[in-house]
């Protein structure tokens, strides 16, 4: 079995692939640069037994971090609980994607995991929008380049800042409204933070289209909320919760062979 880990700015979550590269659970927690080795031991090694596996049952680790600070103390329990030193997404790991950017090392990880997951499993060329800590859209032609992408600010994100530099506007669940005619200050603020935010979401995908002149991308979401927005607009043809574990698992293959 091959455990997955994508170390993001929110959560860490755990992917547990099995021999033909089916997922058999994915577990998360939360980020902290304070958890110690024998923490995130404990929690890899309950996740496992929650699974019906043991230490083991891992063959290998794969780690995708954006998180430095985080590396260390994972790195460790990788090392200390199941004896192997894990494979990291970075400098010298093959992906089988060719980075076409202004400066390549800038591309997170993450990204490149997920661009990869959406090549390899969907084809190219594809816009691959991820929901997450930041929303990003990167855009991969028909040959696997990486050649375009936009960075912004995630729902949770945003809607952090409203209330947290506003005096009187609480803080509210994120989730699609039943109608945008919001009647109290909770229905008013879930409304303009959902369809706010779907707008722009539609229009990044409208200028994407534009400015390459192609109709013929597919969209491939991912991320906590992707499955909300996939659901409410046409121009997502595909969500995919597990789309970084499959682009790490691809990788992961490449670097093995």
């Amino acid at each position: 079995m091959l455990v997955a880990v994508d170390i993001g700015n929110t959560n860490i979550v755990l992917g547990f692939l099995d021999d033909g590269g089916e997922i058999a659970g994915t577990y998360r927690i939360t980020t902290k640069a304070n958890h110690t080795s024998d923490e995130y031991g404990l929690f890899l090694t309950e996740f496992l037994r929650m699974s019906g596996f043991t230490p083991d049952d891992v063959d290998d680790v794969i780690i995708c971090s954006v998180v430095p600070k985080v590396m260390h103390s994972f790195r460790s329990s990788i090392i200390k609980f199941l004896d192997l030193e894990p494979m990291v997404i970075g400098p010298g790991i093959k992906t089988g994607m060719n980075v076409r950017i202004d400066d390549p090392k800038s591309l997170g990880a993450d990204i490149l995991a997920d661009c990869a997951g959406a090549y390899y499993e969907y084809g190219g060329p594809a816009l691959v929008a991820d929901f997450g800590t930041a929303t990003t859209f990167t855009h991969v032609d028909g040959h696997g380049v990486i050649d375009s992408g936009v960075i912004t600010t995630g729902i949770r994100t945003g809607a952090a800042a409203l209330w947290g530099d506003t005096a009187q506007l609480p803080e509210v669940e994120i989730t699609r409204p039943s109608t945008i005619l919001g009647t109290n200050t909770k229905t008013c603020m879930q409304a303009g933070l959902y369809y706010t935010f779907l707008g722009g979401v539609e229009r990044t995908i409208r200028q994407f289209r534009k400015e390459l002149d192609d109709e013929g991308f597919k969209v491939i979401a991912t991320g906590g909320l992707g499955r909300v927005f996939a659901n409410d607009t046409d121009l997502i043809d595909v969500y995919d919760p597990d789309l970084i574990f499959k682009g790490m698992a691809h990788i992961y293959s490449r670097n093995v062979q």
